[in-house]
């Protein structure tokens, strides 16, 4: 019997424009931080409809930062008032605007995008706008999943401004998101030139790692944090949180674990590694780990699909496990009412996994492929293409599996069981890169726990 799916009563239309929590862009570390300009517009954006009543005194709608107002603060009131009286002043706007998008990538909230955009208006619909101006709205193109429109701002600035290292780095984010790899390699090589070694480094490990060099990725990649010790704590925790990634696709648990821990122990607060860290530990089946990890976190829809994940495999129709699942109904729904079409990978899984809905999850799966290829992409369509017996529909995925030599050996698994199933003629090659990593990652797994 699956689920009673929750329904959108009306105090969640009237909050419809809540967005959902999405935390796409691996290469934050280099932005800066947000401003509070437009904060009468997200009040009228969030409605005035009916509170969200919990179901008991348990639930954790929020909770509240203590403490005095920080240094980030008070420069968001400072920017507000100059660019109240002075809207067409670059300068103000591009400080203003990357404060807005680190916001975004710390809180990961999207309404930052949008008072991003808002500082940036004089210029936004600019055919090309200045060079610092077309990279800001690259990537709050790039956060909305305006992947073509964040590409062609990028190449449009590239030639123009060479030496700009953030425009080459956000351009390497959106063609990893494409599967674009030849491109992305070329991208990062120009950061050897124009920033710091270790954020070069990591952009060339994680572009050769997926791409069929995952081992030299790891490798290259651990020995540049070694060197680089003292390097900014926001670019380690990027390498570490890569490293991490690199290794659990690998089958190397116990090395994914340590690295992931080294980031966490790293100063500041980050969504998207919160979330890789949740997704590793469901994947080796550490559900309670995840609670504990995401408690409070429930602002985060990215965050809180990991936390009503955890709390099904621990407790399934747990009281606090409905009501968060019924909250991610909710705001899903909410969404689809605002043409917003961001969140597909995440709504797959919620109702692969947590409505039991397999023919609804491949939908979304195939309709998220159409926009981004990451190894979350390829791993939430195959998984809704075996739950639905839908094999056929995973062949696309799996040609593009054969060029782009991705390394995981949770796709492996699920690439075997389809080709098993699958009525089509296997594709030898594939067959036999799959049957080298899992044996690899079974290989790593028994070394592990000797």
């Amino acid at each position: 019997m699956k689920p009673r799916r929750p329904g959108l009563p009306r105090s969640a239309q009237e909050r419809q424009s809540r967005p959902l929590r999405f935390v796409r862009d691996r290469f934050r570390s280099r932005v800066g931080r947000g401003l509070l300009a437009l904060l009468a517009m997200a009040v009228v954006a969030r409605g005035l409809g009916a509170a969200f009543v919990p179901a008991n005194d348990a639930i954790v709608l929020e909770r509240l930062r203590a403490g005095p107002v920080d240094a980030t603060a008070q420069e968001l009131r400072r920017l507000q008032s100059e660019l109240a009286e002075h809207p067409s002043r670059e300068g103000v706007a591009v400080r203003a605007a990357r404060l807005y998008v680190a916001k975004y990538r710390e809180e990961s909230d999207p309404r930052y995008l949008g008072y991003a955009q808002a500082a940036l208006r004089p210029w936004w619909d600019q055919t090309p706008p200045p060079p610092q101006i077309g990279v800001l709205r690259a990537i709050i193109r790039q956060s909305r999943h305006d992947f073509s429109g964040a590409l062609a701002d990028l190449r449009q600035v590239a030639p123009r401004d060479p030496q700009n290292a953030q425009a080459w780095l956000s351009l390497v984010a959106v063609l990893q998101t494409q599967g674009d790899y030849a491109a992305a390699r070329g991208a990062c090589l120009r950061l050897f030139r124009l920033t710091d070694e270790l954020v070069a480094w990591t952009c060339s490990a994680t572009t050769a790692a997926l791409n069929g060099d995952a081992d030299k990725g790891l490798t290259l990649l651990s020995e540049a944090l070694k060197r680089n010790a003292s390097a900014d704590p926001a670019v380690r925790r990027w390498a570490a949180t890569s490293l991490a990634e690199i290794a659990a696709r690998l089958g190397r648990n116990d090395e994914a674990d340590a690295r992931f821990r080294e980031a966490l122990s790293l100063p500041g607060r980050d969504g998207y590694l919160l979330a890789a860290y949740a997704d590793f530990l469901l994947d080796a089946g550490r559900p309670g780990e995840v609670v504990t990890l995401l408690a409070g976190q429930t602002r985060d829809d990215n965050l809180l699909l990991r936390l009503a994940l955890a709390e099904n495999a621990m407790a399934p129709a747990s009281p606090a496990g409905s009501e968060h699942v019924a909250q991610l109904g909710q705001r899903f729904a909410a969404s689809r009412l605002r043409g917003d079409a961001v969140h597909r990978r995440e709504e797959s899984r919620y109702e692969l996994h947590l409505m039991r809905d397999p023919a609804a999850a491949l939908r979304l799966a195939l309709e998220n492929w159409e926009v981004q290829r990451e190894p979350a992409d390829v791993r939430v369509l195959l998984e809704a293409a075996a739950a639905a017996h839908r094999y056929d529909a995973a062949r696309p995925v799996l040609d593009w599996l054969r060029n782009s030599r991705l390394e995981d050996v949770h796709i492996a698994r699920l690439v075997a069981e389809i080709e098993v199933n699958d009525d089509a003629k296997p594709a030898a090659r594939l067959r036999d890169k799959t049957a080298d990593v899992v044996a690899a990652a079974n290989q790593a797994s028994d070394i592990s726990h000797r």
